[in-house]
């Protein structure tokens, strides 16, 4: 069947849609302490549909007209909350949450009558939310978690092409993430080790019910990393009958199910595949990216004020090479190769009392790197494989003191076991440098802890603040235990404005494989920064946010290289690791923490939810600047500073049937060092020139349809529409002696099939 034929079948021959209703399902809780809100009022806006919420904080609404519709939350005391981009189809209830802010700041004259923009009371700055609606429709973004972050202000992609998030000029290593309150080392398949990076997110969105994402300036409640949160919180399975999924996308197919398992209980399931396998083969590569992934949640009930989850995500990665031609071998080594197994898994007990809420997370991190790769001849250059395990214990406490006030307490501790083989026989880089180790062997044990109290207090009726201290230990290093304190103040003139400021210190240990080269590694300190976050966001209209930050970060103790004075490991972590950059991000070499730069930039972020005009969008534009120094004193453009981010996305809704959006992207070349005429490189000329600017136009249509017991999302996503090749890196081929640009696909049309029962 020909692609023309094909899309005829699915957009344009017509179907008998029966007239069919949803129903809409929820729970209101206060956003501060998580307590279940009854009496709230809860209608389906431009309708006459609504209800009340019960003792629990629950609702239903039925009879709901198929289609986006937006719902609001409002009662006596709180915030008035609208929740838009809700899909109501037949084929089972859509679960809408609401955390209600209570309203202790009274004003005269400005008022909003609803709230379509969510604000953690417990965050000031640098915060931007996202429903799942609106990560799976972004164009170009393989309905990937993480994909849809990359057009936020202050986020750049090292690489097109891959979830290595560079957010206010930090290294891919500073991210953090956190599904369902267990916290993820890496959420990419192919991750490059001891950073959080790779090519595609293994986390099913078709379970995800929000993200929210801090690109700075986060509180007291988060350590251990130095540039962004992502938290991401999974639904709950339908509790009415049992259904599923059946996907296929730009990238993969899968399976999934969820349902009731009793009164109280209901699960999520879902199993993917990549078919990235037979498309390289077809194209006759080399070499052949294979993976799969899996995930469980199990919640159960046991009264309205204790209920328990237990989580499970895996990802399994292989790379297979075909050796057959001396084409082939030579492209192959050039590749470093990874193959992968990763698990989290983990019991989060949840307990609800009177003005305050307690998580009790009990959880395991596992990562298995089988790293490889060789030269033409089938001999190794890099032979690595690891294992990382982390068992969990993390607690945390709310406790509303006061209206408006409350305090949050807890603390995390985790055994860690961690060995590795590695091997890098007498590697030269191509400034001339030897990396040689042929053979080492090393296990350790380790121990993290950490700690922290954070107040949330409003006072003279426009100021909110939040003071907070966290402790972080690690035994494997020197210098054990660092405290960083941090404070953020919102000065709030009226219902539509607010100033806001946040000054705080972070703290990182160092990455496990840093630690293992050379015995006196183990002097590392902790990585640490000053940010410095002032802003002000402005409510244009009631689905209209504006919000201007200014941004400056301060970087110490990071780990230099002493065999490589110009090199500090923030230069690091993006792309796959390999020879093209010299086996950099491993610190397979003697470290110092002597490294230091600074990140200082203003970004404009402006943003449209879908309201009684159905359009949406968000505009944002970035600028910043980046300098690192390393052993030899000279301060340098860090590797991913990229001056101007320019970032466009826009949809609009025709009606239940149909939708289209757009994104376009624009950013700044990133520094690069030259080539001579031999294929070396010069350490006066580190990073003294830039790739050319990148950008790129990405369009998206979708088409639901909706029958009496199933649903079907089509849709066609076309990246790069005018066929850009933009460069992700520049490198030195030896076989032809030259300078080779490698850049993006170029234009890359999709398909996807969601079939929902």
């Amino acid at each position: 069947m020909t692609i023309k034929k094909f899309l005829y079948l699915i957009f344009l021959i017509p179907i008998t849609i029966y007239s069919q209703t949803g129903s809409i399902i929820g729970k209101v809780v206060d956003a501060s302490n998580q307590s279940p809100l009854p009496g709230v009022n809860v209608i389906v806006l431009e309708t006459t549909l609504g209800a009340v919420t019960d003792e629990n904080g629950e609702f239903k609404i039925d009879i709901v007209p198929i289609g986006n519709v937006k719902v609001k939350a409002s009662l006596v005391g709180y915030n008035t909350t609208t929740k838009p981009d809700v899909v109501v189809a037949t084929t089972k209830p859509v679960q809408v949450d609401f955390n209600l802010e209570e309203s202790v700041l009274e004003f005269q004259g400005v008022t909003v009558t609803s709230d379509f923009f969510q604000k953690d009371v417990h965050e000031s700055n640098s915060v931007t939310t996202f429903s799942y609606e609106e990560i799976r429709r972004s164009p170009g973004g393989f309905e990937d978690v993480i994909r849809a972050l990359s057009l936020l202000p202050g986020v750049a992609q090292a690489d097109a092409g891959r979830n290595d998030l560079i957010v206010r000029g930090g290294a891919p290593s500073e991210n953090l993430y956190i599904l369902d309150e267990l916290i993820i080392p890496n959420i990419n398949h192919f991750g490059t080790q001891g950073a959080t990076g790779g090519p595609l997110s293994y986390i099913d969105l078709n379970f995800v019910k929000e993200t929210t994402f801090s690109s700075g300036g986060f509180s007291a409640l988060y350590g251990d990393k130095l540039s962004s949160v992502l938290r991401i919180d999974l639904r709950e399975g339908r509790q009415d009958r049992l259904g599923g999924k059946a996907i296929v996308s730009a990238t993969q197919f899968g399976l999934n199910a969820e349902g009731p398992l009793g009164n109280s209980t209901n699960f999520l399931l879902s199993a993917r595949r990549s078919y990235l396998d037979f498309i390289f083969k077809a194209a006759g590569f080399g070499f052949v990216p294979e993976y799969w992934d899996g995930l469980l949640k199990v919640n159960h009930k046991f009264d309205n004020h204790n209920s328990l989850s237990y989580l499970f995500v895996s990802a399994f990665d292989n790379v297979k090479y075909f050796n057959d031609t001396p084409e082939k071998r030579y492209d192959n080594s050039r590749v470093l190769g990874s193959d992968q197994t990763q698990y989290e898994t983990g019991l989060n007990f949840r307990h609800l009392f009177d003005n305050g809420l307690l998580n009790i997370n009990l959880g395991r991190n596992y990562v298995d790197y089988n790293t490889a790769q060789r030269d033409s001849l089938q001999n190794p250059i890099f032979l690595n494989i690891s294992k990382e395990g982390e068992n969990n214990l993390r607690v945390d406490l709310t406790y509303s003191i006061a209206k408006g006030s409350d305090i949050n307490i807890g603390g995390t501790a985790r055994l860690i076991k961690f060995n590795t083989n590695v091997k890098i026989p007498f590697f030269q880089t191509t400034f001339g440098d030897t990396l040689n180790i042929t053979e080492l062997n090393a296990e350790d044990r380790f121990f993290k802890g950490s700690g922290y109290i954070q107040y949330t207090g409003t006072y003279f009726n426009h100021i909110r603040i939040n003071p907070g201290v966290r402790f972080e230990y690690f035994n494997a290093i020197e210098n054990n235990l660092v405290v960083s304190p941090r404070f953020s103040l919102s000065y709030i003139f009226n219902n539509l404005t607010s100033l806001n400021f946040s000054w705080g210190i972070y703290h990182q240990s160092p990455s496990y494989i840093w630690l293992i080269a050379v015995p006196d590694n183990k002097n590392l300190e902790f990585l640490k920064t000053y940010q410095y976050i002032a802003g002000i966001e402005h409510r244009l209209q009631e689905d209209l946010l504006l919000r201007v930050e200014a941004f400056y970060k301060d970087y110490h103790n990071y780990p230099a290289s002493l065999l490589r004075p110009y090199l500090v490991l923030a230069n690091t972590g993006a792309g796959f690791a390999g020879s093209d950059d010299n086996f950099s991000s491993f610190g397979l070499e003697p470290l110092v923490s002597l490294g230091k730069g600074n990140v200082k930039g203003a970004e404009l972020m402006l943003q449209k939810k879908s309201s009684q005009m159905p359009m949406y969008g968000l505009a944002s534009i970035t600028y910043s600047e980046s300098f690192f120094t390393a052993l030899d004193g000279i301060r340098r453009p860090g590797s991913y500073d990229q001056k101007w981010i320019l970032n466009l996305t826009t949809g609009y809704i025709f009606n239940e049937k149909w939708e289209a959006s757009m994104k376009f992207r624009f950013s700044t070349g990133k520094p690069y060092t030259p080539f001579e005429n031999d294929g070396s490189q010069l350490v006066q000329n580190y990073n003294t020139q830039r790739t050319v600017p990148n950008h790129s136009l990405d369009v998206r249509v979708d088409r639901r349809w909706s029958f009496a017991n199933w649903n079907l999302i089509a849709y066609v996503d076309i990246q790069n529409i005018y066929n850009r090749k933009n460069v992700n890196f520049v490198r030195w081929d030896k076989k032809t002696r030259a300078i080779e640009q490698t850049s993006s696909i170029g234009i890359l049309p999709s398909i996807g099939i969601i079939a929902e029962f």
